[in-house]
C-alpha cells in the first residue's frame, strides 16, 4: 500500500534539480506505484494524474480525501486578535495567502493581480490601503518575487511574514478580508479549507483538484490570468451578498471532510489490498 498526495515533483519539478534528478524522482514514483498492490489518492484529480502519468489500472486506487487539522476547527479561536494584529502591526484590510511558496502556487500573478486590484480601489474609502499579506518562507529566498513586488508597485502593500505558529495563523485567516489561493497545482489543497473555516471568503483556481475539494463554497478563477484574479477578489470585496454567500456554503463544505470518514476508508483499502 502506498499514498500519493500529489505528483507536483512530476509536473511542476524544482526548476534547480537537474535532467537527471527529475528522471529519477519520476522513476522512484514509477516503481513505487507499480509495485504497490493499492494506493491511496488524496483527491479523484491525483487520481487521473496517476493514471494518465503512470498507466495505472483506476481500480488499484482508491481516493481518501484529507480533513482538517481539529486546531483550525470553526469552535476553535486562535490567539487574541487585536494583540496578534498590533504585534504585526497590521492596521488596514489584507488579502491572505497562506502555504509553501513554490513556481506552480503562482504567488508573482497573486502579486501582479493584487497590483491591478489596487489601482482600481485607490479612491475607495474601505480598501483604498488594502494590503496582501503572505504566509510562507521568507521574501529573501525567492528574488523573483521580490522583483515582482518591486516592478508591481506595490512595495508598501505587500509583506512576507514567513513562518507563524498555528493560533497566530488562525487569526489571520480569521481577519482577513479575504482568502486567495491561485495555485496552478494541488494534490488537495488544504488552505482553502482552513480559511473557510475562519468564516473567510476564498478566491481559488479553477485547476487540478480545487474545483473538486472546494465546490461552490469558493470563488474560482483562471490562474493563470491576472485580470481574472484581480477581478475575483474585487467581486468578494465589493459583493456583501456573494460574500455571505462563499462564507455560508464554505462552512457547509468543511463538514464534507472529516477524519474518522478517512480512517474508515484507508481500512478498507487495507482490507482490499490484503485480499
Amino acid at each position: 500500500m502506498v499514498t500519493i498526495h500529489d505528483c507536483v515533483h512530476v509536473k511542476f519539478p524544482p526548476e534547480n534539480l537537474s535532467r537527471l534528478r527529475r528522471y529519477e524522482l519520476y522513476w522512484r514514483t514509477k516503481r513505487a506505484v507499480e509495485s504497490a498492490s493499492q494506493i491511496l489518492a488524496v483527491s479523484n484529480s491525483t487520481r487521473d494524474d496517476l493514471v494518465n502519468i503512470f498507466n495505472l489500472d483506476a481500480l488499484r486506487i482508491s481516493v481518501v480525501h484529507n480533513a482538517l487539522d481539529e486546531r483550525f476547527s470553526p469552535a476553535e479561536d486562535g490567539a487574541d486578535r487585536k494583540t496578534v494584529l498590533e504585534r504585526y502591526q497590521l492596521h488596514d484590510p489584507f488579502i491572505l495567502y497562506s502555504g509553501r511558496i513554490r513556481r506552480h502556487k503562482n504567488i508573482h500573478r497573486l502579486i501582479e493581480a493584487f497590483a491591478v486590484l489596487k489601482s482600481e480601489l485607490r479612491d475607495d474609502e474601505q480598501y483604498r490601503n488594502l494590503k496582501l499579506i503572505v504566509i510562507g518562507d521568507e521574501l529573501s529566498r525567492h528574488q523573483y518575487l521580490r522583483l515582482t513586488v518591486v516592478r508591481s508597485g506595490v512595495q508598501q502593500d505587500v509583506r512576507f511574514f514567513g513562518f507563524v505558529p498555528n493560533a497566530i495563523l488562525q487569526v489571520f485567516y480569521q481577519s482577513a478580508a479575504l482568502f486567495a489561493f491561485p495555485s496552478l497545482y494541488e494534490g488537495f489543497g488544504l488552505p482553502p479549507l482552513e480559511a473557510m473555516a475562519s468564516r473567510t471568503p476564498v478566491l481559488a483556481s479553477n485547476t487540478s483538484s480545487l474545483p473538486e475539494v472546494l465546490g461552490d463554497a469558493a470563488l474560482l478563477v483562471n490562474p493563470e490570468n491576472v485580470f481574472e484574479i484581480a477581478r475575483g477578489m474585487k467581486a468578494i470585496l465589493m459583493d456583501d451578498a456573494l460574500r455571505a454567500r462563499l462564507i455560508e456554503r464554505g462552512m457547509t463544505q468543511i463538514s464534507k471532510y472529516s477524519w474518522v470518514t478517512a480512517a474508515t476508508q484507508v481500512i478498507e483499502a487495507y482490507k482490499r489490498a490484503a485480499v
